[in-house]
């Protein structure tokens, strides 16, 4: 019988993360005004802050996609193993748009699907995909996988956008229940350099925009700002890669076995996934670079920006040359899959996801 479920409420206590005055007060001293009358305005009135996230030039929030008229029957199938689906910056599984892909995901492949929140509710698991971080949400969405006997033996994952990093750290750090294969949609797992719908400079910004700017200038690597904001967590300068700051704080660096600490199960656990499936928007304006979404990095040398090596194929990056998380082993073993979509960012059909859902998700996949 085919079940599937469009969120789950179980599991780890997840809710919106209140912060301290001493919070507040450390963005004061380190001059992030915008980012603590964000913080406190979360503590006090989260509405309204959960207003300002889905009215920002940030939020990736999936509409309700057209159902094909036409659409091409799924293959018979035996049903497939569970799928676990991640939503994007701004969302929330219980929006309708995350209900649905996740609903059709499930049927199309005969399998028991289920939307992982982090918060308990729109306004929390919106919230959270901000306010907070990256390590504690991995640790959240870890502790509610394992909190759900039907992906006991293991699960097939699709993300969209802000989601691919998050999976990849629960990946890279629990991988217990498995990720067999994991359609990453327009993921942002090498970070960003930028954020191109929130520029420095430009007007009428509005309060997201205004404390991710003026919290991802000289201050992104301080040990507070990354404890805080997970869009921080994210931002990966290729100009301070090499900084002590950025190894010793950096979420992102964690992830890229990099920092001060390095773990070798990192590498282990990326491997154990069968298929890395990566959707790149040919042309996506959300992620910058966009061939991120490919693995490929900024160079690192900026007076390569404004010429042809402005961007690092993956097998040329350091990453990848010295396989810091086994991205390396991965693509010599064939684990990593490209697709892409024309358009801009999560500018898909019903048509060529329930496609993606055929060629890998299926039970016979892989």
């Amino acid at each position: 019988m085919l079940r599937f479920t469009a969120l789950l409420c179980l599991g780890a206590s997840a809710s919106a993360t209140q912060f301290s005055q001493e919070h507040i007060d450390g963005l004061l001293e380190l001059g992030a005004p915008n980012l603590a009358k964000f913080i406190q305005r979360a503590n006090t009135d989260p509405k309204s802050v959960y207003d300002d996230i889905v009215n920002s030039p940030l939020s990736t929030i999936l509409p309700v996609l057209p159902l094909p008229l036409n659409a091409p029957p799924a293959p018979p199938s035996a049903p497939a193993p569970p799928l676990v689906v991640a939503h994007g910056m701004g969302d929330s599984c219980f929006n309708k748009g995350m209900k649905q892909i996740t609903a059709e995901g499930g049927k199309r492949v005969n399998a028991y699907s289920v939307c992982i929140p982090t918060g308990n509710n729109d306004i929390e698991d919106t919230i959270n995909g901000f306010l907070l971080n990256l390590d504690k949400s991995i640790d959240v969405f870890a502790a509610k996988i394992r909190n759900d006997t039907m992906l006991k033996d293991g699960f097939n994952a699709f993300s969209l956008s802000q989601g691919g990093l998050l999976i990849r750290g629960y990946i890279q750090k629990y991988n217990d229940p498995p990720v067999l294969n994991f359609l990453a949609g327009w993921p942002i797992v090498m970070g960003v350099a930028g954020f191109p719908h929130c520029p420095p400079g430009g007007k009428l910004l509005g309060p997201v925009c205004s404390m991710i700017t003026e919290a991802l200038g000289s201050i992104a690597y301080d040990k507070l700002i990354q404890d805080i904001l997970f869009q921080a967590n994210m931002f990966r300068d290729p100009t301070k890669v090499n900084n002590t700051q950025y190894k010793a704080n950096s979420m992102l660096a964690d992830l890229n076995n990099v920092g001060l600490t390095k773990n070798a199960s990192y590498a282990t656990n990326f491997n154990k996934v069968k298929k890395w499936i990566m959707i790149r928007g040919l042309k996506d304006t959300m992620v910058w670079p966009n061939q991120g979404e490919w693995w490929e990095l900024p160079n690192e040398d900026p007076a390569l920006w404004n010429k042809d090596q402005a961007i690092e194929p993956m097998n040329t990056t350091s990453l990848y040359k010295n396989n810091n998380f086994g991205l390396a082993t991965a693509d010599a073993a064939g684990k990593i899959v490209y697709e892409s979509s024309p358009g801009d960012h999560m500018q898909f059909t019903m048509e060529q996801f329930y496609a993606w859902c055929d060629k890998y998700l299926c039970a016979t996949c892989n």
